[in-house]
């Protein structure tokens, strides 16, 4: 059984297929998914602990369960998506929701304990956004400005270091302020996908201030007018901006639309993860499975779509569904239903 998304992360046409729906933002559910149907025999406790940036996510998927089965109960911990691989070794969790994949290291800990490795479902589709206050009037910048921003080391190679709004071409009263920086603390996977990515692997600058979740970095951004943050695109908020990213100089700024995540041309995209251990050859709970099935119905991708983020398509899901032994049913049309 393979163990490992990467192949549908490589296949951006995978997402493209609702790129279509989703100009303008008004993303649409893939009607291919089907409508979630409640079984008997399901109990027990939904136990997740993991990402912050999921927090939202994994409660209205929670409380869209719960509607089908009231019996079951939720507990929800959101400290950081490095938090996830360790309970679901220790067991404190049967779903571990992280906005990055796992580390070697992680797996590798996961493998020693169990003798096989955790199932990563891709759930939903984020963007990591580089926001400023609203009264910004940057027009966008390159990953290798964003580099030198927020990095001491400068992987991406701009030349100069950047430290002011002028330095980014700012006139006027923002042209000596200096740019004050907000971020993820370590045990977030924003944290880790943005030094991977939007860093280039390097180095944060010390006087990045880093929060302990992602609606702070929007809130701190919101009430100090000089200030860039990164966070998800489901923590925006009417007092920040969103701007719009170039993977390197020369190249169009891409704005944090849906259509450009779908597209694959927003260069900060990702997938949300919930991880869970799963025995080969080996049936899940009825509570996990009827949980993950729920997440992958209309239902559940209509509750990301309130949580701010964008749904998978029907092929997407089918192929997840597939890892953990599951098969995606048929939507059952109107004149069928009983």
């Amino acid at each position: 059984m393979k163990r490992s998304t990467s192949s549908i992360l490589a296949v951006p046409a995978a997402l493209a297929c609702l790129a279509l729906c989703a100009e303008a933002q008004a993303v649409q559910v893939d009607t291919a998914l089907p409508k979630y149907t409640p079984v008997k025999g399901v109990s027990g406790a939904v136990k997740s602990i993991g990402s912050d940036t999921m927090n939202n996510l994994m409660a209205l998927w929670a409380e869209g369960f719960q509607k089908m089965y009231p019996n079951v109960t939720v507990e929800i911990e959101g400290k950081g998506s490095s938090t996830a691989p360790a309970a679901l070794i220790a067991g404190t969790a049967n779903f571990g929701p992280m906005s990055r994949e796992m580390k070697s290291s992680e797996i590798d800990e996961f493998e020693a304990e169990f003798g096989y490795k955790p199932i990563a479902l891709p759930t939903s589709i984020d963007m990591l956004a580089v926001y400023v206050n609203k009264d910004n009037p940057i027009a966008g910048l390159t990953l290798p400005q964003v580099d030198a921003v927020f990095s001491k080391t400068r992987v991406g190679s701009h030349p100069t270091d950047l430290r002011t709004w002028g330095d980014l071409g700012l006139e006027g009263d923002w042209a000596n302020q200096p740019i004050s920086l907000y971020g993820r603390n370590s045990a977030s996977g924003t944290y880790g996908f943005f030094k991977s990515k939007a860093l280039f692997k390097g180095d944060y600058k010390d006087e990045v201030k880093e929060q302990p979740g992602s609606s702070s970095v929007v809130q701190g951004i919101a009430t100090d007018k000089y200030a860039m943050g990164y966070s998800g695109i489901g923590y925006k908020t009417a007092d920040v901006r969103a701007i719009p990213l170039a993977r390197k100089a020369g190249d169009k700024l891409v704005p944090a639309e849906a259509a450009n995540a779908y597209s694959g041309d927003y260069p900060l995209s990702r997938f949300l993860y919930l991880y869970v251990n799963v025995e080969p050859n080996k049936e899940l709970d009825p509570l996990r499975r009827e949980f993950i099935r729920y997440i992958f119905s209309q239902e559940g991708q209509k509750d990301v779509l309130k949580g701010g983020y964008y749904p998978v398509t029907a092929p997407i899901a089918a192929k997840t569904l597939g890892m953990i032994g599951l098969d995606l049913p048929k939507p059952v049309e109107a004149g069928m239903q009983r």
